[in-house]
């Protein structure tokens, strides 16, 4: 017998969306972090991850505000870059992932670090009030806290830290959210991902779900 499912775009995601509301535990959140959490949830495809995604004050209203000011997005790696709706963005920002540059290989080499944490090196010219979304390498995030160290590197305005993963995840975003040096956003624990990364910034991207 053939199959019978729900065949209606509209319908599906309408119904996803209100299963999500009806389901997750979102009271905590403000009206504009909660568009951010459901997002996330939808992309994970489990509603018990709302109580692991922490804010810090003010961060959607920050973020949000970057993007509407043009601000650029900054991607660990291309699984975020590519997952971006362009068409989501509000003042069609640049999308940056430099994972892939020609002289990562050689600086990893002479670093000692993996190609994910140096690369960030490369963001330094466009680092001023971007919006960084990590969301696979756990290094990345622990380089970028360090280069943030230094007063003279430019500050990102807001900072989506969500490497998933069994080494270094747990830790790398623990340290973030200790001592925030921009408004951020991050998942608890192992938990985190490029899926879940890009659905938070197609959320801050856009003001409808």
């Amino acid at each position: 017998m053939p199959h019978i499912y729900e065949k209606n775009g509209a319908a599906i995601y309408r119904d996803s969306f209100a299963t999500i509301r009806a389901e997750a535990q979102l009271a905590d959140f403000t009206p504009e972090e909660e568009i951010v959490v459901v997002r996330m949830i939808h992309a994970a495809g489990l509603v018990e991850l709302a109580p692991h995604v922490k804010f810090t004050p003010t961060f959607a209203i920050d973020a949000r505000a970057a993007l509407e000011a043009g601000a650029p997005i900054l991607c660990d790696a291309r699984m975020v870059s590519e997952g971006i709706t362009r068409t989501r963005l509000p003042a069609n920002n640049e999308i940056i992932c430099t994972l892939h540059d020609p002289n990562v290989r050689q600086m990893a080499k002479e670093a000692g670090n993996t190609r994910s944490a140096v690369a960030l090196e490369l963001w330094r010219p466009h680092l001023e009030g971007a919006v960084v979304a990590i969301g696979n390498a756990p290094t990345a995030l622990f380089h970028l806290l360090n280069m943030l160290e230094d007063p003279s590197c430019p500050r990102p305005a807001a900072i989506i830290g969500c490497p998933v993963g069994f080494i270094g995840a747990r830790e790398s975003k623990d340290a973030l959210m200790a001592a925030p040096p921009v408004p951020s956003c991050i998942v608890e624990g192992r938990l985190g991902g490029s899926a879940i990364t890009v659905a938070a910034v197609n959320a801050l991207a856009s003001r409808i779900e």
